[in-house]
């Protein structure tokens, strides 16, 4: 044990265990949730007490605990006997109001027009969609959707681009702590933060065109001059971009043929000491095509000619022995990996035979996936996939900032992608300037720091080359992660710290004093931060949504010890 650990928070005070009651279906999607939130919990047991009981499921129980949380888009039973007057809501994504945050709802919703709290309203009528009942000693909250099925929506279906600025899975975790601990009941978890550091940074890289030479005239040739000498004279006008661009954009259309007849250097093949110099001191990862002349398939039938890469993996070996023996991590941009597992073999292997390295993580060309993917990548022995985000526009298009395991998947994790630089600047996508990339990247940024996980980004190898120069955003971008603290690491890093905490156990047959144990049960790489055991102050006001009240202590931990929280430490 940590010697003194048991008398960090407040002393011998019985931290919160949630009982779980939901259907049987939910199981999976039960447990996931309480991966993304960690803290102590079970599924509930009879003749045992719990500090909270939080139940999806409209049966009678012994409700002894302090707090009794009902999450439904139903009326319930008990509101039919009490005469509860419930408004039933089931247009498509509705959007309810908590703590200046909006959180979409994709599933039924009931709002409570007589009985409602303030703490959940509903946009369109105002309707409260949350109501506490303290009128015993115990509290009963009720909240008009339904929890699990919301977060599988969200791991499954995923959010639409109109909601993909909000962390709505995330948001979620935070109404549930808000209650427990708004209701005077103290909380331990292991939260998405590794130790020392606010959040993690994935800096990431799709190669996709490393070399323009190999081209020759082809389609991706004739977009590259449109918009070096149109596409640049229009953002100069419209004050996009600074003329330095303009002529640096157009010099470089005049010495294309120069460089098809290898009488001037390829301008998109310096991505590799373009990137280790920007990233100096800094690791990321590199998604390289394992085939090329190959567009792979579609959901239905071929995929368009043009999704076909100019290059092999093995036209850019260099480029990949000088990028790993910088630190820099290989992982394969798959092209049928994501609906065949057979080829999805091929497509890995490819690239292990090229690094030596056995665990290769993937991320689908296009962003092509589909429901089926992760029991296809995890099949194709895929250590991680990072595909999940989006191609228009960047956000969170699972709701959360963290790495998660699809549903369908049994190991595999997916490190989801949050910010892409052709969704914020291509004119058919966001087509922000580099002030308004900021500024939205800025707020991503304070998400990170508010809810902890990982920040994905990926640019792309030919971003930091004309005609896109998007060398100055990417810069400020790192300058700004580095100046906020973030922890820096390739995408397989960021998956293995969550892996660990993923291993971290809480033991929930408590001492008599009601202690709380928390371990990682096993051996994890000794480069990864610690992990942080949260334990949270109950509020004294008892209010829910009083964040300024909040407080809490921090004790890193790993592999190596065990932490008790509220019973005397060993000494």
């Amino acid at each position: 044990m940590v010697a003194g650990a048991g008398h960090a928070g407040s002393g011998l005070e019985r931290r919160a265990m949630i009982g779980v009651i939901a259907d049987p279906v939910e199981e999976d999607v039960v447990r996931e949730f309480f991966e993304l939130f960690k803290t102590p919990w079970e599924f509930y047991r009879k003749h045992r007490h719990y500090d909270v009981l939080l139940r999806t499921a409209d049966e009678p129980v012994d409700e002894t605990a302090k707090l009794v949380l009902s999450y439904a888009g139903r009326k319930l039973r008990f509101e039919n006997d009490k005469d509860i007057r419930v408004c039933r809501r089931r247009s498509h994504s509705r959007i309810l109001a908590y703590q200046g945050n909006a959180i979409p709802i994709y599933g039924d919703m009931v709002t409570f027009p007589e009985n409602g709290d303030d703490l959940l309203r509903e946009d369109d009528s105002q309707q409260c969609a949350a109501y506490l009942n303290r009128s015993t000693e115990k509290v009963l909250a009720r909240v008009g959707y339904d929890l699990f099925g919301e977060v599988r929506s969200l791991l499954i279906e995923g959010q639409p681009p109109a909601n993909a600025g909000i962390p709505a899975l995330e948001l979620h975790i935070a109404l549930l702590r808000d209650l427990i601990n708004g209701c005077r009941i103290p909380l331990v978890e292991i939260p998405p933060v590794p130790d020392g550091h606010p959040f993690i940074a994935c800096l990431t890289h799709d190669v996709d065109h490393p070399s323009i030479r190999q081209h020759r005239w082809d389609h991706t040739v004739f977009g590259f001059l449109y918009r070096a000498v149109f596409g640049s004279l229009r953002n100069l006008i419209h004050g996009r971009v600074p003329l330095r661009d303009l002529v640096t954009n157009w010099t470089a259309a005049l010495k294309l043929p120069f460089i098809h007849l290898d009488l001037a250097k390829d301008f998109w093949r310096e991505f590799d000491d373009r990137y280790l110099e920007l990233e100096r001191d800094l690791t990321s990862t590199f998604f390289v095509i394992p085939f090329k002349n190959y567009s792979g398939a579609s959901a239905n039938g071929p995929a368009p000619v043009f999704r076909a890469a100019r290059y092999d993996a093995v036209d850019v070996t260099d480029a990949i022995q000088k990028l790993m023996a910088a630190g820099c991590e290989i992982g394969a941009h798959g092209l049928d990996a994501w609906l065949d597992n057979c080829r999805g073999r091929e497509e890995l292997d490819r690239i292990r035979r090229l690094t030596g390295v056995s665990e290769i993580g993937v991320r689908m060309h296009w962003l092509y996936y589909d429901q089926q993917s992760p029991a296809a990548l995890e099949k194709a022995g895929a250590a991680y996939d990072s595909t999940i985000g989006y191609n228009e526009t960047v956000g969170y298009r699972a709701g959360t900032t963290q790495v998660y395991k699809p549903l369908q998947a049994s190991r595999l994790l997916e490190l989801p992608l949050h910010v892409m630089d052709t969704a914020l600047f291509y004119p058919s996508h966001l087509r922000l300037s580099s002030r308004q990339a900021r500024i939205l990247l800025d707020r991503m940024m304070d998400n990170a720091v508010q809810f902890g996980g990982c920040l994905t980004i990926n640019w792309h190898d030919r971003s930091l080359a004309p005609e896109r120069l998007w060398e100055t955003c990417y810069r400020d971008l790192i300058q700004d992660l580095k100046s906020r603290g973030a922890w820096f690491s390739t995408a397989g890093q960021a998956v293995s710290w969550f892996r660990k905490r993923r291993a971290a156990v809480f033991d929930t047959d408590f001492t008599e004093q009601g202690g709380v144990c928390a371990k990682v049960t096993s051996d994890h790489p000794d480069n990864l931060p610690r992990l942080r055991l949260r334990i949270h102050n109950a509020r004294e006001s008892g209010q829910i949504g009083a964040h300024g009240s909040e407080g809490y202590v921090d004790i890193p931990f790993d592999q190596s010890v065990d932490t008790c929280v509220g019973c005397e430490a060993d000494e």
